[in-house]
């Protein structure tokens, strides 16, 4: 499979809608992100690795107000797998309500089905560190959960 431009559009836009339907407390949508299986990884967080939809929504209300409240994605990658599925690295952005924020890496596998793209499984990478580890992480920062 060849991704054509609309199958870029509608993944990149399936990335973007993934911060407006946490900001907003839609999770009874989340079904329009995730795949009912998918697995969302986010061990970088203290969060474990949660399986399904209900997990995923689950987690988010347990977190309550911790959550951020603006999520910001940007500098989306994607690369085609040999099986038909898309690999979609991105860069998003967590603004806490205080004002504190901190950057992550979203390492996706998104699958065609009949309800179109879909993530099958995130894994959230922190970035606490400049330079993927190599530099020195002076000042202060606060990692935010994506």
């Amino acid at each position: 499979m060849t991704l054509n431009a609309d199958d870029r559009a509608a993944i990149t836009e399936l990335i973007s809608l993934h911060g407006h339907l946490f900001d907003d407390g839609e999770l009874d949508r989340l079904d329009e992100l995730f795949t009912p299986d998918v697995v969302y990884d986010a061990t970088d967080y203290g969060g474990g690795s949660l399986e399904g939809v209900a997990a995923i929504r689950d987690a988010a209300l347990t977190l309550g107000a911790r959550n951020p409240v603006g999520h910001h994605v940007t500098n989306v990658v994607l690369t085609e797998l040999a099986d038909g599925r898309v690999r979609a690295r991105s860069k998003g952005i967590a603004i806490m309500a205080g004002g504190t924020c901190g950057s992550a890496t979203y390492d996706d596998v998104i699958s065609y089905g009949d309800r179109g793209w879909r993530i099958s499984h995130r894994k959230i990478i922190a970035r606490r560190a400049p330079l993927g580890g190599l530099g020195s992480s002076d000042g202060p920062r606060e990692a935010c959960p994506g």
